[in-house]
């Protein structure tokens, strides 16, 4: 049996100002939260514009890089922020999203929607308890 997933089209009817109003809501919770767009975006993707979860998940880390220039020069330029600390990061996230991209394109959708569900609720529920 194989998996059918959509393209990187979105579904038929879905507007440029949905897709950007899934973009500002993305790039606020990261701006805000620094908790990346894709947490935000995959799941508004998948459910109002209809992208299949491979191709939501793709296009988010696409839209990483701007979003994250235009946080760091909000937060940057207000003297925020460790730059050994980020570049400690750097190296171990190329690293970590070389690996992680290549599962992303080989995984069936329905592996990637169980293990980005999973991870939501163990984040939602670290936080809950951490408070």
């Amino acid at each position: 049996m194989t998996e059918t997933t959509t393209t990187q089209e979105p579904a038929a009817g879905t507007s440029r100002s949905t897709l950007a109003g899934i973009g500002l809501a993305g790039g606020f919770m990261s701006g805000l939260l620094g908790i990346g767009g894709g947490t935000v975006m995959v799941p508004l993707m998948v459910l109002f514009a209809r992208f299949g979860q491979r191709d939501a998940h793709a296009i988010s880390l696409a839209a990483i890089i701007p979003i994250s220039i235009a946080a760091i020069a909000v937060y940057g330029g207000a003297g925020k922020g460790d730059l050994l600390v980020a570049a400690g990061l750097t190296i171990g996230a190329v690293l970590g999203a070389r690996t992680g991209a290549g599962l992303l394109a080989k995984a069936p959708d329905r592996v990637l929607k169980a293990a980005f569900g999973i991870f939501m609720l163990i984040a939602a529920a670290s936080i809950v308890l951490e408070g």
